[in-house]
């Protein structure tokens, strides 16, 4: 199904992010309020409320309401450095990325353990560093777990993926083995990706940035800047992906034209790909990724440059995808999720995107494939990834606290 941009569908959120009535949602932009000439005296007195107010909002359990739910935010996990990516261990403890180069495990009770050895050496500047981990499908046979990171190399940086075997105890990696580089490397921190996400026939998709400054590579298939890639676990390459016979594209590659997709999820029951991508001042998008096709950056795009200039030749082009839905302004995406489990039964099927400059859980509403709009649950941090937890509950990375969260039903 190729993508579309229902108007009804596109949401405009206010500055304060607030969750609005569906009617007033449809109804629009609102008109900003125009900043204050009141000075640096009262922007640090604002600056130390807020704070304050943060701190003890997140001492304890925080409820809500979101897409029809009355639900709880608990802490579980605190003390964590730029905490990026979560994955879930059978036994009930969890692995989390800290964007400078750490993974580390966190026991049943929120314990944070000592850092694991024999992770990849990273470039951990700017955005670059480590950033997800997913165990591989068959991790009770192998032990096997999969990290993306920025890999520092002699002509910059890019993404790379490695996979190594993770010992019992979770104190140790061993038989590192990179998999997957990105071509080329270039200078710069900006714009790694990057997700990783087995797909039902156990293939591994990556998703990976145009590196900012390199943003025309996106439209270049010798490149794999700004793409989403599609591996083998071992890293060969799938005979059926789509580029694999034409002369002068990268094999690897599954679509091209994307910006900086920093979430991405497998959709129960069809089993596709869906991606959600940092947009630049504005045009954050929703994405179904399918074999082949363009996404259109840096040719189209909703929002603008950073400039303030027209992205390319506007919001469309034949021959490029359209998004399944957009924000503008930005929300900041990163971390996605269906939601598959029974604690929620009105989220089921549903997909929950983290919001960094938004600093929110992000109900994406989907029907039939289509989305139809969004709901906002206001966090108040940023929240680099969403993970659907084995018990039920939906969990939280917030990068800006340290903290690990999980969403729960009221009363638990």
């Amino acid at each position: 199904m190729r993508g579309r941009v229902d108007p009804a569908a596109r949401h405009t959120p206010t500055p304060l992010n607030a969750v609005l009535p569906e009617a007033q949602l449809a109804a629009g932009p609102r008109t900003k309020r125009r900043r204050g000439t009141g000075g640096a005296a009262l922007g640090a007195i604002l600056l130390l409320i807020l704070i304050a107010a943060a701190t003890y909002a997140f001492a304890q359990p925080v409820d809500a309401r979101l897409g029809g739910e009355q639900v709880r935010v608990v802490p579980f996990a605190t003390g964590l450095d730029t905490p990026w990516s979560i994955a879930f261990l059978p036994d009930g403890r969890l692995l989390v990325t800290e964007r400078d180069g750490r993974l580390r495990p966190i026991d049943a009770t929120g314990k944070v353990g000592a850092p694991v050895s024999g992770v990849p050496h990273v470039a951990a500047r700017g955005q670059g560093g480590l950033l997800d981990v997913v165990l591989d499908p068959k991790f009770a046979q192998n032990r096997l777990i999969y990290l993306s990171y920025a890999e520092p190399r002699p002509e910059g940086a890019a993404t790379a993926v490695a996979r190594g075997k993770l010992s019992d105890d979770l104190t140790r990696l061993t038989d590192v083995d990179v998999i997957f580089r990105q071509q080329p490397a270039v200078s710069g921190g900006n714009h790694f990706g990057s997700r990783l996400v087995f797909a039902p026939d156990g293939m591994l998709f990556v998703t990976l940035g145009e590196r900012f400054n390199y943003m025309d590579k996106a439209q270049d298939l010798s490149t794999t800047l700004g793409k989403v890639v599609r591996i083998a676990p071992d890293g060969s390459i799938p005979a059926d992906n789509p580029f694999v016979d034409r002369v002068g594209a990268r094999p690897e590659i599954w679509s091209f034209g994307h910006r900086n997709v920093q979430a991405a999820a497998i959709e129960p029951g069809t089993g596709s790909l869906w991606t959600v991508e940092h947009g630049p001042r504005g045009g954050d998008e929703v994405n179904r990724p399918e074999a082949g096709e363009n996404y259109g950056w840096p040719v189209i795009g909703y929002g603008r440059h950073y400039s303030g200039a027209q992205i390319g030749v506007g919001t469309a082009k034949e021959g490029m995808e359209q998004p399944l839905f957009y924000w503008d302004p930005s929300i900041a995406p990163s971390g996605a999720a269906f939601y598959t489990g029974d604690a929620l039964p009105g989220w089921r099927g549903q997909l929950f995107v983290g919001a960094l400059a938004g600093q929110a859980l992000v109900m994406v509403k989907v029907r039939d494939g289509a989305v139809i709009g969004e709901e906002r649950l206001p966090l108040g941090k940023r929240i680099r990834d969403v993970r659907m937890g084995p018990d039920g509950a939906l969990w939280l990375a917030a990068e800006s606290t340290g903290e690990i969260l999980r969403v729960v039903p009221a009363g638990r």
